[in-house]
């Protein structure tokens, strides 16, 4: 277990280049798994789930070429590759589940082994992703704890309908159709900004991926190729640290290499008194005195931040306005619109003195501006959670602990130093 020990009060100023996003890069190096030639990315961040997928790589057989310092990766996986590794063991990244295609790809058939797991949002269900892989001709069976999928005869077109816009089905879906016979269609596809960035990368492949509104249209080609690709900026990571200067007064200017995906995002900034400006590629916030709750026009209901699949706001955002929500005076009502499991962390900033509620299993309402104290807090194994509950502690005079904040280093890399670098006191600690 690694802890959090700041040293709270302090206004953050400066700014930040921020890293590629996360949640672009692991479906990213899964689908180099797709071709047999060579791939160079750029801005690779040094994160723990992409050192797991690497390793993986290398468990495969392949050659994996990574520089942490310049972000420079090349890949390829055109040698004689182990067949043994298409068993898939337990891990605790949801990501392994995007190998999957490309596994099917290289040997005709892949095992897993066990539940797939990721941060601790609640029921994260696979059946979906069995679903699309059915819809492409795999046959699927179970072993015990184990799912054996096989497709002898390569993939095969496939039109499917979502019951949910999920990220990595979406993904999933791509993949397979890829280099599928004939054309794909699915419908209810995700959109988020790292579906999209990953599209680019596929299609700088040589695949043929078109999108448009909730529909995702694939034409098939016979192979893909190597290529060249630029990882942008994580708007999730862009908006964190803007959130940060925020709640501890501070200015703090972010590097956006895309501010056309922020309009939605600066006007929940905007509900808590918070201004957001981009101008010349970089996105600041500044402090303009104590964090308040914007009134809404309709009296008789509070205030709310709504978090949906994109286009709404992102849920993975949604922590760090609660963090800001706990500060402002006012009251906020949040409401998580995807997972029943990403809320029950209220117990631990009542350990600030903060007054929050759990309405039910997606709902919570902050009522802020209250004196707030010191405190050893437990954060759960979701990433923006542990930053939240870092932000609370980082905007209070004294020390506190934020236990098992290691999520954050699934997204963040270097977080501690760029946070030092913008006046903070923290640093990581060991727990035996």
């Amino acid at each position: 277990m690694t802890n959090l020990i700041v040293q709270g009060g302090r206004a953050l100023k400066g700014a930040i280049t921020p890293s590629a996003n996360k949640n672009a890069v692991l479906p990213i190096l899964c689908g180099t798994l797709l071709t047999r030639e060579p791939v160079i990315l750029h801005r690779v961040p040094d994160i723990t789930d992409v050192r797991k997928i690497l390793a993986f790589f290398e468990r495969l057989g392949s050659r994996v070429e990574m520089d942490f310092h310049t972000g420079a990766l090349r890949v390829h996986h055109g040698g004689q590759l182990n067949r043994e590794a298409a068993r898939l063991p337990a891990a605790d990244m949801r990501s392994f589940l995007m190998l999957v295609p490309g596994l099917m790809a290289l040997f005709g058939e892949v095992t897993l082994e066990d539940e797939i797991k990721g941060c601790t949002l609640g029921v994260r269900e696979i059946d979906p992703h069995i679903e699309v892989f059915e819809r492409f001709g795999a046959q699927v069976t179970t072993r015990g704890d184990a799912i054996a999928m096989a497709i002898p005869k390569g993939f095969t077109a496939a039109a499917h309908w979502l019951d949910y816009a999920s990220v990595t089905t979406t993904e999933n879906f791509i993949m397979c159709a890829a280099t599928a016979k004939g054309t794909s269609r699915l419908t209810n596809a995700a959109s988020e900004p790292h579906v999209q960035e990953f599209c680019a990368f596929l299609n700088a492949m040589g695949a043929k991926v078109q999108g448009g509104s909730s529909q995702v249209v694939v034409e098939g080609v016979d192979q893909l190729g190597g290529c060249e690709f630029t990882l942008g900026d994580d708007f999730h990571e862009i908006a964190t640290f803007l959130a940060m200067g925020a709640i501890t007064g501070g200015e703090i200017r972010v590097r956006n290499d895309q501010p056309e995906q922020f309009p939605l995002i600066d006007r929940t900034f905007a509900k808590f008194g918070v201004e957001v400006s981009h101008e010349n590629g970089w996105s600041s916030v500044k402090a303009n005195g104590a964090l308040r709750v914007r009134e809404p026009f309709t009296s008789h209901i509070l205030q709310k931040v709504e978090a949906a699949p994109w286009p709404y706001l992102p849920v993975d955002l949604l922590p760090i306005f609660i963090a800001l929500g706990v500060r402002a005076e006012g009251q906020m009502m949040y409401w998580n619109k995807v997972y029943e499991g990403a809320l029950g962390w209220t117990s631990e900033l009542a350990k600030f003195g903060a007054h929050a509620v759990l309405c039910d299993p997606h709902r919570v309402i902050t009522f802020g501006g209250k004196p707030l104290t010191p405190a050893v807090v437990e954060s759960p194994y979701i990433i923006r959670v542990a930053i939240a509950l870092f932000m609370v502690a980082a905007s209070i005079p004294g020390r506190s602990t934020i236990l098992n904040a290691s999520p954050i280093q699934r997204a963040h890399p270097k977080f501690v130093e760029n946070l030092n670098a913008l006046g903070a006191e923290v640093e990581w600690v060991s727990a035996d």
